[in-house]
C-alpha cells in the first residue's frame, strides 16, 4: 500500500506524471497532487503518504522548504526532487536534506519510474527490518514472560536461592523489584464467564489481564504478573520509589499504602468487567518481605482460595481484614461441644433439643464469615454423632439413607450453608422415625431418662441411687439394665459425663481446680485429679498448661 504526492506549481507536469505512470504496476495504490509547498503540506497531515516528488523552484516555498519542514514532521518519508537546474548546489543542499534522489527536467519517464521504484524498494527494505525487529522483541518479551512465570513458581514453591544469584536474576529478566521490601500479593481467580470459553481464549484473556494490571499499577508499583503453579493468576505489587518517598513522608505510612493499593484494586476490577465483560474474584495477602516471605503468602492465599465458601463472582477478600472474621467463625462452633453433645442428646433420645443445638450451630455460624473448612468441621462432628447412635441402634447410617455418605454428594453439602443445614436435619429425622419406636414401652425408656437426669444434673447429689429413686427401680436391676442396654455401667457413665463436663470447664473457663471440683460433685480435689488422670491419661493442671 504506497501512496505518492506530486507537488508543482505548472500543473501539467503533476498531471502528466499521473497520467502516464504505470503506478499498479510499481504497487502504488493512490496518487495525490499539489500545486504548492502549503496544499502539499494539509494533504500530508491528512493522507499516509509514503512518498514526496517535488519542483525545487516554485512560489511561496521552494522544494527544498517543503522537503525540510516534511522530513522534520514524517522522518520515513522518501523525497525526491525534480529541478530544471542543473547546479551542483541544489544538488548539494538536497543530499544535506536527505532527499532521496534529484531528477532533471524535462522528466524522463524510464528515469522517473527507476527512482520512484528504488524510493518503494528502500521503504519496503525498511518496513521488514522493522518488521523483524517487532517479531524479535515479540519474542524476547515471549521469553522474558516464560522466564519470569518460571522463577515465580520456584519462589513460591520455596526454592532457596542466594541473595547474589536472586539480584542477577531480577537484573537479567528486567524485573524492577528490590529485595527486602514489602510486597503484597494479588490471588486472581477467572469468573464463570472466563471458565466457559475454549482452551484457546482462555489464555488470551489471562493475557490482557495482566496486561491491564500492568498498566494501571505502573505508576506506583512495580508489578510482576504470571500464571500461578495452581488453579489462578498471581500479581505481585511493590511500591516504586517515588511512591515509597510520598507515604514515608506520612505518618500514616501503612493506612496510605493500604489505600493506594485498595482504590487500585477497585480500578483494576472495574476495568476488567468492562473491557473483558467478565468478574473475576481477588484474594490479597498481607504485606510481606520479599521475596523471603513469598511462600508463606501464596500458602496462605492458596488456603483461603480453596477454602472459602464466599467464593461468589467478584468477591474481594483481604486476608488481614479476614482473620478476625474467622476467629468469630471458630468461636461459633463452641456450642457445636458444649455439653450437653449432641452424642448425649442422641443417646438420651432428645430430639428436639439435638435439632435445636444443630439449629443453633448453624444459626450462629450464618453470622460470621465462615469458611468451607468452618462447614467441614460441622459435617464431620455431626455425621460422627449420626453414626454412633445409629451403630448403636444396631444399624449402619446407609441404611437409613444410602446416599449419606455418598463422597460425590458430602462436598456438594459442604460448599453452602443451607444445603448442609437441610442435610443435617433431615438426618436427624431419618433417625428419629428409625430409633424412636416404642421408646416409653421398652427399656430404651429407662435408658432415655437416665441421660436426661444425667444431662441435666451434673452436681453432688448424682449417684446410681439418686438415679434409680428418680426412676422407681432398685440401684442393681436399674445398673444390670443400662449396662445391657447400653454396653457401660452407669457408673461408669457418670464418671463419663462428669470428666467431660470437667474437661469443657477446663478448657473454655478460668475457674479454679477446686472450683471444679465443687461443681462437679467432688469433695476432694486431689481425688478429683487422680479421676481426671486415669480417665484422660493427665492431671487437670497439666492439662491446662499444655
Amino acid at each position: 500500500m504506497i501512496e505518492i504526492l506530486l507537488v508543482d506549481d505548472e500543473s501539467y507536469v503533476t498531471e502528466s506524471l499521473a497520467l502516464t505512470i504505470p503506478w499498479e504496476e510499481l504497487g502504488v495504490t493512490k496518487v495525490h497532487q499539489a500545486a504548492s509547498g502549503a496544499e502539499a503540506l494539509e494533504i500530508l497531515e491528512q493522507q499516509e503518504i509514503d512518498i514526496l516528488v517535488t519542483d525545487i523552484s516554485m512560489p511561496g516555498m521552494s522544494g527544498l522548504q517543503l522537503i525540510e519542514t516534511a522530513s522534520e514532521r514524517w522522518p520515513n518519508l522518501r523525497s525526491i526532487l525534480l529541478t530544471g537546474y542543473s547546479d551542483f548546489s541544489y544538488a548539494r543542499k538536497a543530499i544535506q536534506l536527505q532527499a532521496f534522489d534529484y531528477i532533471l527536467k524535462p522528466v524522463n519517464d524510464d528515469e522517473f519510474i527507476e527512482s520512484v521504484t528504488g524510493a518503494i524498494e528502500s521503504l519496503r527494505d525498511e518496513w521488514e527490518l522493522h518488521d523483524r525487529y517487532q517479531m524479535l522483541m515479540y519474542n524476547r518479551k515471549a521469553s522474558y514472560s516464560v522466564l519470569r512465570a518460571s522463577l515465580m513458581h520456584d519462589l513460591l514453591l520455596g526454592r532457596v536461592m542466594s541473595g547474589r544469584a536472586f539480584a542477577a536474576k531480577l537484573q537479567e529478566y528486567e524485573i524492577a523489584f528490590d529485595t527486602e521490601t514489602q510486597a503484597a500479593m494479588l490471588l486472581i481467580q477467572l469468573g464463570n464467564h472466563y471458565t466457559a470459553m475454549d482452551h484457546h481464549s482462555i489464555p488470551l484473556m489471562e493475557y490482557a489481564i495482566g496486561n491491564i494490571a500492568e498498566e494501571l499499577f505502573k505508576e506506583s508499583f512495580h508489578v510482576w504478573f504470571c500464571k500461578a503453579p495452581h488453579d489462578c493468576l498471581i500479581l505481585l505489587v511493590e511500591p516504586n520509589a517515588q511512591t515509597q518517598q510520598l507515604m514515608e513522608q506520612s505518618d500514616e505510612y501503612e493506612r496510605l499504602r493500604q489505600q493506594m493499593l485498595k482504590g487500585l484494586i477497585s480500578s483494576f476490577r472495574d476495568s476488567v468487567s468492562n473491557y473483558l465483560k467478565g468478574d473475576i474474584s481477588l484474594i490479597i495477602t498481607g504485606w510481606f518481605s520479599f521475596p523471603d516471605g513469598l511462600p508463606a503468602a501464596y500458602r496462605s492465599g492458596l488456603s483461603s482460595m480453596f477454602l472459602t465458601a464466599h467464593n461468589e463472582a467478584g468477591s474481594v477478600l483481604y486476608l488481614e481484614e479476614s482473620q478476625i472474621q474467622e476467629q468469630a467463625a471458630s468461636k461459633a462452633l463452641e456450642s457445636l461441644y458444649r455439653p450437653s453433645t449432641l452424642i448425649h442428646l442422641l443417646e438420651s433420645k432428645q430430639w428436639d433439643s439435638a435439632r435445636e443445638k444443630i439449629t443453633d450451630v448453624f444459626r450462629e455460624l450464618g453470622k460470621t464469615r465462615y469458611s468451607r473448612e468452618h462447614l467441614y468441621e460441622v459435617f464431620l462432628s455431626v455425621t460422627n454423632a449420626f453414626m454412633y447412635i445409629a451403630h448403636k441402634g444396631g444399624q449402619f447410617i446407609s441404611q437409613i439413607d444410602q446416599y449419606a455418605l455418598d463422597p460425590l454428594l458430602t462436598q456438594s453439602n459442604i460448599v453452602s450453608l443451607d444445603k448442609l443445614q437441610d442435610w443435617a436435619l433431615d438426618m436427624l429425622a431419618r433417625l428419629q422415625n428409625e430409633l424412636s419406636e416404642s421408646d416409653q414401652y421398652t427399656k430404651s425408656y429407662i435408658i432415655k431418662q437416665v441421660h436426661e437426669l444425667v444431662g441435666s444434673n451434673t452436681g453432688h447429689d448424682l449417684s446410681v441411687k439418686t438415679i434409680a429413686d428418680h426412676v422407681f427401680l432398685h440401684p442393681v436391676y436399674l445398673s444390670k439394665i443400662y449396662k445391657a442396654e447400653t454396653g457401660e455401667g452407669l457408673g461408669d457413665y457418670i464418671i463419663r459425663m462428669r470428666m467431660e463436663r470437667a474437661l469443657y470447664l477446663l478448657k473454655n473457663t478460668n475457674k479454679k481446680i477446686y472450683e471444679i471440683t465443687t461443681e462437679l460433685g467432688y469433695q476432694n480435689p486431689q481425688y478429683f485429679s487422680k479421676m481426671f488422670k486415669k480417665h484422660y491419661g493427665m492431671t487437670p493442671n497439666e492439662f491446662r498448661d499444655r
